[in-house]
């Protein structure tokens, strides 16, 4: 990579993801409150996916209605400081962070000093620290300020083996929660690894009709009914919706999370809007619990960066048990 180049996963236009290639771009600049980072890894997510594919229509609101605003594609990131702007002063050229930006399938990725960057955890290496920042902060939030879990508290984690559930299963039990998790009979062994117990074959049998009652449902999977997902909560339980099925080429999910959300208006039960925010302070909390050890990422699979396309087409596809990494 020369000075001013550098390799990045490039688009022209919203597409399949083997319309996306690795070609040379400008290094990106560094501003006076901004951070130059050589990204050593970087993680897929489902929300790539979307911005690629420009899928469902309301999510081009923000990447761009008729074309993308920008040609980088990827979010999660983990590298070396490369170069701090002159107002920075929490971090030093050689620095190892972590952290969320826009560009992140590249040599390199440029963020500010104050979004969503932290010190990379001591005891991960990159490519862990990469697969932590958009679905660790989505399972914290999702569980600690959406379904406000405490300890003691009864969790069901419907859709507990993609990279939101595997930290789900583990963040839940960090805050003193008893996990029970729903997967695929092929994630049964791996969700009670990272601590659910027990854990539920949703191709033998249906969640919402267990006996068991659960004061939160982390819903990733977002494949049931909010008539059929609040039997399983007791009176006060929360429904937290993550995920779900493409099924809506305009709304996705969002639909279906808006008629959750109307139809418990009133209730003694209530499903709630949710949207994860990246922020600095939540990255040093997942920061804390991954140096305790009280949690470990979850990596399926590792694809370099000319791969970036193959890489997008696999978590696209819905069947990750794990996080998907970019090694750079």
């Amino acid at each position: 990579m020369s000075a001013k180049t550098m390799k990045a996963a490039t688009r022209g236009d919203y597409g399949p993801t083997e319309s996306v290639g690795v070609t040379d771009v400008a290094t990106p600049e560094v501003d006076d409150d901004g951070l130059l980072v050589r990204v050593r890894a970087a993680s897929v997510n489902p929300y790539d996916w979307h911005i690629v594919t420009g899928m469902p229509y309301i999510a081009r609101i923000a990447s761009g209605l008729r074309r993308p605003k920008s040609a980088l594609l990827g979010a999660d990131f983990a590298g070396t400081v490369e170069a701090v702007g002159a107002r920075v002063t929490e971090f030093r050229s050689g620095d190892e962070v972590f952290g969320v930006g826009a560009g992140a399938f590249a040599e390199c990725i440029s963020v500010r000093a104050d979004g969503a960057v932290a010190a990379k955890p001591a005891n991960l290496t990159f490519e862990e620290a990469a697969a932590v920042p958009l679905a660790g902060i989505t399972a914290l939030q999702g569980l600690r300020d959406k379904g406000r879990l405490q300890p003691g508290q009864r969790v069901l984690i419907n859709g507990a083996s993609g990279g939101v559930g595997t930290f789900a299963v583990q963040i839940a039990r960090a805050l003193g929660a008893e996990v029970t998790a729903v997967c695929s009979s092929r994630n049964i062994q791996q969700a009670s690894a990272l601590g659910a117990a027990p854990v539920i074959d949703y191709t033998r049998e249906d969640f919402t009709r267990s006996a068991e009652r659960f004061e939160v449902l982390l819903d990733i999977g977002g494949n049931r009914s909010w008539s059929a997902c609040k039997r399983v909560l007791v009176e006060r339980g929360v429904l937290v919706p993550v995920g779900g099925p493409k099924t809506n080429r305009f709304v996705g999910v969002l639909g279906r999370r808006l008629v959750g959300r109307l139809a418990s208006v009133g209730q003694s039960r209530s499903s709630v809007l949710f949207l994860a925010h990246m922020n600095k302070d939540d990255l040093n909390a997942l920061r804390e619990l991954l140096e305790a050890g009280s949690v470990t990422p979850v990596i399926e699979r590792r694809f370099p960066l000319d791969e970036v396309p193959e890489a997008l087409g696999y978590v696209g596809a819905g069947h990750a048990r794990g996080k998907v990494v970019i090694t750079v």
